[in-house]
């Protein structure tokens, strides 16, 4: 189902992929703005031919409910752990929470996380909340270094709200705006400027695209485990090792997001991972004819910066369904799943060319056009052209964003490098590719370049000034214009 949005300032192209959804509003904590903005929102999911429900079912996908702003709601309260016993569901809808703060409330607690964050040293008073963990504090203020006020503030709306999905919505006696909050931080807003209705359409449009993305994390182990003697002589581990020791050193991985540091529930894992990871890389391994990738941090923490042989994983392809990676296990190793964007890690080979590798590389092999790719919570603030390409995603993907771990994603990764002009000329000399995925982050690929390690011209164009890595990552659209150093600067509004 594609819609082209014709109202408001631009039409906006609607990805091909959304589908028909089953809604139910389950009201929690109102306040009036609260119901209009519900009413509003349940009559344009009517009118976009989905299902709005009395109650939810087993066929619902989506659950929409209310919290307080910068009040503690009980986890015994919250839909997003009691939505299957409540309703005794076979599973759980998706829990998209709604939070209404005054204007004065919301430039209130942005300010003072700005001042807060400003400060020279962490003062622990800044970051002390109702209802937070006694760790939350340090959750609250990395997030705010990585990603500014707004991702402090988010965590901890989020966090009071018990919801992963908040939409924060600012406004007195009418909205103003609605900020959409999820788990990997991002903050895109539907603007309600150009009226009620074209802001209403906006939401759902964005409930619906995040819902109708399914996750691809289902991964399959196939064929008999590497052994470990060969495992052992592989020098991909290791460089592997090096290689997140050397981002880290950049400060290119953010810190992972451990749910108990920020609020005590219990039984987290049961309606979320326990924490989030901070991004991903993986390189080609011509030896095995695959990708050695690093694992999933949702299932257990993994600091990139400093990974072991149990913090990599062997994919060798796509599901045939696309709902998850192939991988093989290694003998007498840890075989925990490889991060949730395998399958875009390795799906995105299949439209570019393969590559015989030079004599000099000392093994006779065809290979992926790109040997290392590097995925995380960054932006790119500027690049050189001469060094560095970037591919932009189709457009929808800057109006509706997809989240990690999706179908959605995949194709969309897929997609921009398809169109790379030097992944599709080997002869192209820039040597590294990149787009960003708004309200996500940047995605990285590097081809192969005899004398370098994995990953090496990657942190060799960070530390030339070819690539300049940023802490804040674009929320929507996005463009890089022409500077007179040469260079391309990000311009995001």
């Amino acid at each position: 189902m594609s819609i082209t949005v014709e109202k408001g300032i631009t039409a906006r192209l609607t990805h091909p992929w959304l589908r028909q959804l089953h809604v139910a509003f389950v009201p929690g904590p109102m306040t009036s703005l609260l119901q209009e903005v519900a009413d509003g929102l349940l009559q344009r999911f009517r009118v976009h031919g989905h299902h709005v429900q009395k109650r939810p079912s087993n066929r619902t996908n989506v659950a929409l409910t209310t919290a307080p702003f910068g009040e503690p709601l009980s986890w015994r309260k919250a839909l997003l752990f009691t939505a299957r016993l409540r309703f005794r569901l076979r599973r759980s809808p998706t829990a998209y929470t709604l939070v209404n703060a005054t204007p004065r409330e919301f430039e209130r607690l942005l300010g003072h996380f700005t001042t807060a964050l400003a400060k020279e040293s962490l003062d622990l008073a800044d970051y002390t909340f109702p209802g937070l963990a006694s760790e939350a504090y340090r959750v609250l203020f990395e997030q705010g270094r990585r990603g500014g006020p707004i991702l402090a503030l988010e965590r901890l709306i989020q966090a009071q709200a018990k919801s992963i999905r908040v939409i924060l919505v600012v406004g007195d006696n009418r909205p103003e705006r609605a900020y959409h909050f999820d788990l990997v931080g991002a903050y895109p807003y539907s603007d309600a400027t150009d009226g009620l209705e074209d802001f209403y359409d906006d939401i759902v449009l964005r409930i619906v695209t995040a819902v109708s993305a399914t996750e691809v994390t289902k991964h399959k182990a196939i064929g008999e485990p590497i052994p470990s003697n060969i495992w052992r002589r592989l020098s991909t581990p290791a460089a592997m090792h090096a290689a997140g020791q050397q981002l880290g050193e950049r400060h290119f991985f953010t810190e992972m997001v451990r749910v108990s540091d920020l609020v005590r529930v219990p039984a987290v894992t049961d309606a979320i991972s326990s924490q989030y990871s901070e991004g991903c890389f993986a390189t080609w391994e011509p030896e095995l004819n695959a990708l050695i990738a690093t694992v999933t941090g949702s299932a257990r923490p993994v600091d990139k910066g400093s990974i072991t042989e149990d913090d990599l994983a062997v994919i060798v392809g796509v599901r045939p369904d696309g709902n998850g990676a192939l991988v093989r296990h290694v003998e007498g190793k840890r075989n925990d799943p490889p991060s949730s964007e395998a399958v875009e890690m390795m799906g995105m080979n299949e439209p570019l060319p393969t590559l015989s590798l030079d004599p000099a590389w000392a093994i006779a092999a065809a290979v992926p056009m790109v040997r290392s790719k590097l995925h995380g919570h960054r932006g790119i603030a500027a690049y050189d052209p001469e060094w560095v390409e970037y591919v932009p995603l189709a457009s929808p993907y800057y109006h509706y964003l997809v989240t990690c771990g999706t179908n959605a994603q995949a194709q969309g990764v897929k997609g921009a490098f398809a169109r790379s002009e030097a992944l599709q000329n080997p002869d192209d000399p820039r040597q590294v590719v990149f787009t960003v995925l708004p309200g996500h982050g940047a995605f990285i690929a590097e081809k192969w370049v005899v004398g370098k390690a994995p990953f090496q011209v990657i942190w060799e164009y960070m530390d030339a000034g070819y690539l300049q890595v940023d802490s804040l990552v674009p929320q929507g659209l996005m463009a890089y214009i022409p500077s007179p150093d040469g260079r391309m600067i990000l311009q995001a509004p």
